[in-house]
């Protein structure tokens, strides 16, 4: 095997933590790939990956090696479409991660229209109840809401993007409209249980001033669908994500609630390690999926 074969082989098992996986995309045996990547790890001289029955790891010195190795090989792409002259054509394999109800709404469509413009693109879209992560899954891009706290990702905003109190107007009807956030502690709330978030607990600014209140209600979720359902169904008050919501109070099926307050940050984010920030794929996918969401949500670039 030549250097480039093997740093190609390497980062597709390391992308897929599974011998089996990779062997499927090569077309190949899974003995046929473990047999090659043996070979690798004997002429460096080192492990590159910890192997057990379910899953591979990898050692520090195949952390490294995917590291530089992932940049010399996005490094020859770009090179090779350069003096191809085929750089506004993106070739190559995306993985993406993003949630179920985002990803099924908003990112897999603008997946399909992505596609159809740059068929030689491949792209590999993971929805999970959670944000996975980039490096340890072997993700090249996730889509992620509010502030991103990983100091080790590079992250472009694609969509602003507010969280919102809300009720149907049946709702308001039985049971009046709270006229600050201490109120809803007298009005049923439907919460979403979801991440490591305290349970039922809202935060609310307002210049300068913070409250959180502890919320409560006979229904709650860890699906944002169902927890919706039930807020257009006059079940309670919710908070919900803008883009989810906004046809909803278009068409009066759900009202605003204490808008001079503000929660949470729920900007929507690609995310990306640094190592892929000039990949041409990447960039093209990126500032793609971007005007698609604005065009969706009619937002301004």
């Amino acid at each position: 095997m030549d250097g480039f074969s093997d740093l190609n082989l390497f980062a597709l098992v390391a992308r897929n933590r599974n011998l089996a996986a990779a062997a499927r995309e090569l077309g190949v045996t899974p003995p046929a790939v473990s047999k090659r990547l043996a070979q690798l790890e004997r002429r460096l001289g080192v492990r590159l990956m910890n192997r057990t029955t379910r899953r591979l790891s990898l050692t520090p010195e195949g952390e490294l090696y995917l590291a530089n190795g992932s940049r010399i090989l996005d490094e020859l792409s770009e090179l090779e479409q350069l003096v191809t002259r085929s750089r506004a054509e993106p070739t190559g394999l995306l993985r993406v991660n993003a949630s179920f109800g985002f990803g099924r709404a908003h990112i897999a469509p603008a997946v399909s229209e992505f596609v159809e413009r740059f068929p030689a693109m491949k792209i590999q879209l993971h929805l999970t109840d959670r944000p996975l992560s980039l490096q340890e899954e072997g993700f090249d891009i996730g889509i992620r809401f509010g502030e991103v706290p990983d100091v080790r990702v590079n992250a472009r905003l694609l969509l602003k993007n507010r969280r919102i109190v809300c009720a149907s107007p049946a709702y308001l009807k039985r049971h009046g409209k709270p006229s600050g956030p201490h109120d809803l502690t007298r009005h049923a709330c439907i919460v979403l249980r979801e991440n490591e978030s305290a349970y039922g607990s809202w935060h609310f600014s307002r210049g300068k001033r913070t409250e959180t209140i502890k919320v409560d209600g006979a229904l709650s979720s860890n699906d944002g669908s169902a927890v919706l359902r039930w807020a257009l169904d006059g079940r309670g008050i919710v908070v919900r994500s803008q883009w989810e919501i906004a046809g909803h109070i278009a068409r009066k099926e759900l009202v605003p609630l204490l808008v001079e307050w503000m929660l949470p940050n729920a900007d929507i984010h690609a995310i990306y390690l640094e190592r892929n920030k000039l990949s041409a794929k990447l960039r093209t996918f990126v500032d793609f999926l971007g005007d698609h969401l604005r065009e969706a949500f009619g937002a301004e670039g």
